[in-house]
Order: C-alpha cells, then structure tokens, then sequence
C-alpha cells in the first residue's frame, strides 16, 4: 500500500501532534461494534500497533460518539499489563484513530471457535491474569461491563488482555452503576433486575460474575446458562431461580469451588476482588508477583505462523469499504482542494454542528509524549504505572460530563 522506499526512517517535527500520515497501514485485521482495526507501523519508530478508527458520521448516527469518548477518556488514564493499552489518539475530517498494543494471538472467542481445548492449567491462569486486571480496574472506579472471550486477546505468548472499554463505567464511592449494559449471557442477574424493578443498582461483582461465565466457557466449551441475546429477561431472571449449574466431574475441586464462588448470584457474597480470589485454596500456590511480571508460561500459546483471526476482514476492506483506509490521504487531499461549502451543503444542518462539536471536543493523547515529560521530572505516573494525564474519574454512569453528549444525543440522519 505504498511505503518509504528510504531506508532512514521519516523525522517528524517533535512539536507536531502525531497523526494518520506518521503510520503505515499494513493489514485489516478486525471490526468491533462501530470501529474497524488495521495493524499499523509508527514510520519513524518502526514500532506495530493496532490501529481503530470509527467514522464520525457513522458513529453520530448511530448516536455512539459518547461511548467512544467515553472510551478514550477512561483508556487514557489507565496502564497495565493485562490490558490492552492506548498509545496515541488524533482525528482527521473523517474519522477519529485509537492507537493500541498489538496483540497478535487472538481473542478467547476465536480460539474456541477452532476448537482449542483449554486445559484447567490455561484457565487457572487466566483466571489469575484477569484477576490482576479486574482488580486494577477496580482501584480506578472503573466497572468494565463487558468481559467475554470476544474482549479477551492474547499476546504472541499467551499472556491475557482485557479490551473494548466502549460501555465501560465509573462509580465513586459507594455509587452504583444503574445503566442496562453488558452482553446478555455474560450478564450478572442484578444487571438484569435493576431493569425490572428498578433494583438497588450494581457494581464491581459484575465483571466478576462475567470471568466466571468466561473461565466455565473455556473449560468446557458451552456456557452455564443457555443465555442467547434474544432470550427475554424474565426468562433470564428465572433461569437464575430455577436452573443449577453443572460442573464436569473431570474438573478438580478447587476450580469448581472457585468457579461456583465467581457465579454466585447474590453479589454480596459472590467472589469479587482481588484477595478473594487470592485467598482461595485452589491459588494457594500462586506466585503472584510472578503472574503480574508474565513469568508464567501459559500452557496454550497462540500459532506464531498465522493470523489468528477471521481473514476476510482484509477481503471486505479492499473490496467492500466505499472509503478504504489505503486511500484516505489522496482522498481528504481531493476533498480539501474542493470548494469547502459544497462538502459542506450537501450535509444536513444538525449533523454538520455535530461534526464540528466532535472535531473540538475529541480527546487527543500521546503516551510516547508524556512519558518523556514524565521522565523529564514532569507529572509522575502513580507507583502501579498509570499514566493518566486525565483521570477517569470525571465520567458518570452512562454518560459523558461533555457539551458533546447534549450537542449530539438527539440522533442525526444523513
């Protein structure tokens, strides 16, 4: 798709915000709900990222441009090795870009998909690198809400990310989050009953709850409840009162009873931090310190001769995308040789505002920046490796304390 044919790398000016033309586009490897991601090489570094971008107008149609903001802010402010981390974020006319850690292994539900069998060694992990994680999360507020195989990648050795924080939430204090959001049979049942009856809401537990779901799936290949995105939720709710759930009697103990403590459905009792799960008999022989550096060799290691991943993502980009990525630059070079006001008349009014409110509002961030200005005796990281030049805090349950959230949520149509 074109390229340097120097063999220096690119100098780009150290002052000038990093954007579309400082990377490489080198394959289509994915969509999510309303992004598609590419691998990508940062020309000047050589370094590999995955890159999303999501269309603007797509996403102010389909009303999601808080969830992506929401995403950015909460993803800007937070460091860690089980999670897939956010290096850079910037904008053009036509799209907003999210530059993250390349994970090249898959995710979970892939891997299930090819019939991998996860063995009680590989979950038991997992377990313990989600874990970390979750607890990490938790110190920050932050209730993910949509843990699953799917939001599961792994790294080339094996090790365990959390991604996708677009329906993520923060809740300070005692709060609780009141919002129905998750993936219905990932869901922890007072997710569901706070849609019912109103409910005293939910918290952390959830994502608990949801790694239970998670781990039972790996183990055995179907999940506990037969829960479907169209299975009605009272049928949920009374599944959770009448049905059991059945443990293969090939597993050990100790998983059982760990799992049974991870789908248990009253959150107050329902295993849901960190030293609960450390204090389970099953992990007594964890090292934890271990874990968190990835000194632990996972059992499943992901096929470093492939893709692991649906190859027809590159297909559908080459083929099927109206505005395919490899061509964007010739494209926004045409468009801004145009008289403007045309581009602009053939948008309707509303929509038109909430471009330019995206366009003023759109969280720009560099890791690779502040981490020198941290090194230079700037702000300092927290002791854990948080590298927040915002803190999430300043997000509610469901929505974006942002103009952005008013000037847009009326809904536009082209």
């Amino acid at each position: 798709m074109g390229g340097n044919h120097s063999h220096k790398p690119p100098v780009f000016d150290e002052n000038e915000e990093v954007n579309f033309d400082h990377f490489q586009i080198l394959r289509a490897i994915g969509k999510g709900s309303f992004g598609k991601v590419c691998i990508v090489q940062k020309r000047d570094t050589k370094k590999m990222y995955a890159m999303k971008y999501m269309n603007k107008q797509k996403c102010i149609e389909r009303d999601e441009v808080r969830n992506v903001f929401r995403e950015l802010q909460i993803m800007q402010g937070l460091e860690h090795p089980f999670l897939v981390n956010l290096w850079y974020s910037f904008q053009d006319e036509e799209d907003m870009f999210m530059v993250v850690d390349l994970l090249l292994g898959g995710d979970l539900r892939y891997h299930l998909q090819q019939n991998v069998h996860f063995t009680e060694g590989d979950v038991k992990l997992y377990i313990c690198e989600l874990a970390l994680a979750l607890e990490y999360l938790q110190r920050y507020h932050i209730i993910h809400r949509d843990i699953k195989p799917d939001n599961i990648l792994l790294d080339e050795h094996g090790h365990v990310h959390i991604t996708d924080f677009n329906i993520a939430t923060v809740v300070k204090g005692a709060e609780k989050a009141s919002s129905m959001a998750g993936t219905k049979p990932y869901m922890a049942p007072e997710v569901f009953q706070v849609y019912v009856d109103g409910g005293p809401g939910y918290s952390y537990p959830v994502d608990w709850w949801s790694l239970g779901v998670t781990a039972y799936e790996l183990l055995r290949g179907w999940r506990p409840y037969e829960i479907h995105s169209a299975t009605p939720i009272d049928e949920i709710l009374n599944m959770f009162k009448v049905e059991r759930v059945h443990y293969s009697s090939t597993w050990c103990k100790g998983m059982v009873a760990l799992l049974k403590k991870l789908l248990t459905k009253d959150p107050e009792s329902r295993l849901s931090s960190l030293g609960d799960v450390q204090s389970s008999p099953y992990l007594a022989d964890m090292n934890w310190d271990a874990v968190l550096e990835k000194a632990l060799t996972p059992g499943f290691v992901p096929n470093k001769g492939r893709l692991n991943c649906d190859p027809t993502f590159e297909l559908e980009e080459m083929i099927l995308e109206s505005k395919p990525l490899h061509k964007k630059k010739k494209r926004l070079a045409k468009n801004r040789s145009k008289d403007g006001s045309k581009d602009s008349c053939s948008l309707n009014g509303h929509l038109q505002q909430c471009l330019e409110t995206v366009r003023k509002e759109f969280i720009v961030f560099n890791r690779e920046k502040l981490r020198k200005q941290q090194g230079q005796g700037g702000q300092l990281s927290d002791t854990d490796g948080r590298a927040g030049s915002q803190a999430p805090g300043k997000l509610q349950d469901g929505c974006n304390n942002n103009i952005l959230a008013h000037a847009c949520s009326r809904g536009c149509s082209s």
